[in-house]
């Protein structure tokens, strides 16, 4: 079954923070059925929910997740939260679709991810860029040979963000720092190109809270092909990323991980192709789809991000981390 094929599955949108705004205009865009919203502030719930024409309004998560006309849960918080609340959600019956990070730490994943597989429920990680058109095409145009063997991989994430040391982007206890806000997209877009990294060399700098603002990557992946990376969150850059293999390469366009164009360049300057991503909204919509799809077909997993990718991607930046010197307090505990 195909996603837009599936029957809507009625949404329940846990944190109604600016993410969940982009979601839920994106999911009512394709049709989709948003029934409730909560948050621990009943006021801020009440809002979100008199903006979207939402009918259910719950103040706490555990109100929530208790709702029997909540099928899935779209969890929307900052990412320290994701474990505690995904498994809330999937210990109610409800399937999952987390916010990028999907949790804090590789251990806190495979949690989540066992707890689901013992409930025969769906916990996805909602890496959004994965289910976008443009990145559907560039899996064909690889998959068809026309790069030739891919030899690289290279894309930023950069931004100027704040750099209030309370703000949760420079918090540690919040998990804050570039590297799990912003980098968790081109690593995962590494490793969706050219898999499982072999080998892990990064550097970085650290804020005056210890959260990291700039962080670099090089990854050697089974081909023995290389990508780079680049997060910082105290300046702003290209935003772009590239594909180049032995026949031609793949230039996306800035912002490469929202809905843009790309051009296949051979190697003697000429465009073999040009795509121009044409979407309603931010394209948020497509990841919903194909959750609604998997649970439909029985699947309860995704197939461009399964869950034990999620899982290892955690455990590549869990190391990335080690690399770097930034660890939470949260594992101190431990």
């Amino acid at each position: 079954m195909t996603a837009s094929a599936s029957p809507s599955l009625r949404w329940g949108i846990l944190g109604p923070g600016g993410i969940a705004h982009a979601f839920t205009r994106d999911i009512r865009l394709a049709g989709r059925d948003v029934v409730a919203v909560g948050s621990r502030d009943r006021e801020k719930a009440a809002a979100f929910a008199e903006q979207y024409a939402i009918p259910r309004v719950h103040g706490s998560y555990e109100d929530l997740v208790a709702d029997p006309e909540v099928d899935i849960l779209y969890i929307a918080t900052p990412h320290p939260f994701h474990h505690a609340q995904a498994l809330l959600a999937l210990n109610a019956g409800k399937h999952v679709l987390v916010e990028k990070p999907f949790t804090l730490t590789a251990a806190e994943a495979a949690e989540v991810r066992d707890v689901a597989a013992e409930r025969g429920l769906l916990a996805m990680e909602a890496m959004w860029t994965r289910y976008l058109p443009h990145m559907a095409r560039i899996r064909e145009i690889i998959a068809a040979g026309t790069l030739g063997e891919v030899r690289a991989v290279m894309a930023d994430h950069t931004q100027l963000l704040p750099s209030d040391p309370t703000h949760r982007l420079n918090a540690l206890e919040l998990g804050g720092g570039a590297l799990l806000d912003l980098g968790v997209y081109p690593v995962s877009f590494a490793w969706d190109i050219l898999g499982e990294p072999i080998s892990i060399a990064a550097s970085g700098r650290l804020g005056e809270t210890g959260a990291d603002t700039e962080v670099a990557t090089i990854m050697v992946h089974p081909s023995g092909a290389v990508s780079t990376s680049l997060s910082a969150s105290r300046a702003s850059g290209p935003n772009v990323a590239h594909i180049i293999g032995t026949e031609g390469r793949i230039d996306i366009d800035r912002v490469w991980y929202n809905a843009t164009s790309f051009r296949v360049i051979g190697p003697d300057g000429t465009v073999i192709e040009e795509y121009r991503s044409e979407i309603s909204g931010r394209g948020m919509q497509f990841q919903a789809l194909a959750a609604e799809a998997y649970i439909a077909d029985g699947t309860l997993d995704s197939a461009l991000l399964p869950i034990d990718e999620t899982v290892a991607i955690m455990e590549t930046l869990d190391e990335i981390r080690g690399l770097i010197g930034v660890r939470y307090p949260s594992e101190e505990e431990d």
